[in-house]
C-alpha cells in the first residue's frame, strides 16, 4: 500500500495547525522557502498572506527578513548541527520603528530523514524590553534620590553633633554638659549607622564590616586614649536586614557607651569585645568588658535611658537579654532563635 495518502494527510494537518497558530509562526523547507505562515505572523508583521507560500524566508514583506545570521542557524539547525533556542534579533524596516524579536527554531520529524522541514516561532518582544528599561531608569533615578537624601541626612546629623559640643563647652553644669556629651554621641552612633546602610543600598548588611565600622568610629569619639581602652569585633560573615542592621547597630552604641562611662573609672588598660554569631536556627550577640564590673545591691546603677532604648530595642528583634559577670567585667547577651543566617568565622580588631 502506497505511504501517500498518509503523508499528504500529516502535511495537511501541519499546514492547519501553522495557519490557525495563535503565535507567530513559520512552516519552512529546508531551502528556505515558506510553506505555510500563521495568521499571526502576518498580522504581527503587515504581510499580506497571498504572497508568503512559496517565497523565500529574505523575500518576505520588503526583504527585512534577511538576515544572514539568521539564515545561518536556519541552515545549521536544518543540518542538525544546530538549534536556535531564544535567539534575539532586531527587524529593521523602512520608515518603522526597529523591532526586538526572539526566535527559535527546530526541525520537524516526519520519519523522512530527506525531507527537512523547520518551525521557526517569532515573538515581538519590543514593549516588553521597553518596560524592562523603564523599571531599571525608575530604579535608577529613586536610586540616586535615595543617595541625595541619604547624603542630606548625614550633613544635618554632623550639624546636629556640632551644636551638641558647642553647646556642652558652654554650659557650666556638668550634669547638663554630660547629658549633652551623651546626646552627642548617640548622633554621632547614628550618623555611623547610615553611612553603612547607605553603602548596602537598600539590601542585607554584612554585619562583620558593619558592626567594626560602627565600633570605629565610637573609639574616634569617646576614646582619648587609644592605648588604654580598645574595641574589639569579632563577627561571623552573617549579613541580615537593614532594619535588623539597625537595631542591632544601635544595641552595640548604647552597650558600648555604657561600657565606655562606666566600667573603666581607674584602670590603666581595659576592652570591650563585641561578639556575633549566628548558628542553626538564631543568633547571639554579645557585648562584654574586663572592667570593674556592676555593682550589686545599693550601689547597683538605676536603669537610664540607655538601658531602655535596649530593653525596647530587643524586643523589638524579639529577642531575650542576659547580664552576668565576665570575671573580671561585665557582659550583657543577647540572643535569638529565628531564621538562620550564613557565617563563616571571621574576626577583627578596632
Amino acid at each position: 500500500m502506497s505511504n501517500r495518502p498518509i503523508e499528504h494527510f500529516e502535511a495537511a494537518s501541519t499546514l492547519a495547525v501553522v495557519v490557525s497558530s495563535n503565535e507567530p509562526l513559520l512552516f519552512l523547507s529546508e531551502d528556505q522557502r515558506v510553506i505555510a505562515a500563521s495568521a499571526s505572523f502576518c498580522l504581527a508583521f503587515d504581510i499580506d498572506p497571498a504572497t508568503v507560500p512559496g517565497v523565500r524566508l529574505g523575500e518576505l514583506g520588503n526583504g527585512e527578513w534577511a538576515m544572514p545570521t539568521l539564515v545561518s542557524l536556519l541552515k545549521a539547525t536544518a543540518s542538525g548541527k544546530a538549534q536556535i533556542e531564544a535567539y534575539e534579533i532586531d527587524l529593521k524596516r523602512p520608515d518603522r520603528s526597529t523591532r526586538q524579536l526572539v526566535v527559535n527554531a527546530r526541525t520537524l520529524d516526519d520519519g523522512n530523514k530527506d525531507h527537512v522541514r523547520l518551525l521557526l516561532a517569532v515573538s515581538d518582544v519590543t514593549e516588553a524590553r521597553a518596560e524592562t528599561r523603564l523599571k531599571d531608569n525608575l530604579v535608577r533615578d529613586n536610586a540616586i534620590l535615595m543617595q541625595e537624601v541619604q547624603h542630606r541626612v548625614a550633613n544635618s546629623l554632623q550639624i546636629i553633633a556640632s551644636v551638641l559640643m558647642q553647646s556642652a563647652r558652654r554650659v557650666q553644669s556638668e550634669e547638663v554638659r554630660g547629658h549633652l556629651h551623651n546626646a552627642h554621641h548617640r548622633v554621632m552612633s547614628i550618623a555611623a549607622l547610615q553611612r553603612q546602610l547607605s553603602a548596602a543600598n537598600g539590601g542585607n548588611v554584612e554585619l562583620k564590616t558593619y558592626l567594626t565600622q560602627l565600633c570605629q568610629s565610637l573609639g574616634a569619639s569617646m576614646i582619648a586614649e587609644p592605648d588604654r581602652l580598645s574595641i574589639a569585633v569579632s563577627v561571623d560573615d552573617s549579613a541580615v536586614d537593614a532594619d535588623v542592621s539597625v537595631s542591632l547597630g544601635l544595641i552595640v552604641t548604647e552597650l558600648v557607651i555604657n561600657a565606655l562611662k562606666h566600667a573603666f573609672p581607674d584602670q590603666a588598660s581595659g576592652t570591650i569585645a563585641i561578639d556575633y554569631r549566628s548558628e542553626g536556627g538564631g543568633w547571639t550577640l554579645s557585648v562584654s568588658d574586663n572592667g570593674i564590673g556592676m555593682p550589686a545591691g545599693r550601689d547597683a546603677p538605676k536603669a537610664g535611658l540607655g538601658t531602655g532604648i535596649v530593653e525596647a530595642l530587643v524586643k523589638n528583634l524579639q529577642g531575650e537579654i542576659a547580664m552576668g559577670d565576665a570575671g573580671p567585667g561585665t557582659a550583657v547577651t543577647i540572643s535569638h532563635h529565628g531564621a538562620p543566617a550564613c557565617h563563616d568565622d571571621l574576626s577583627a580588631a578596632v
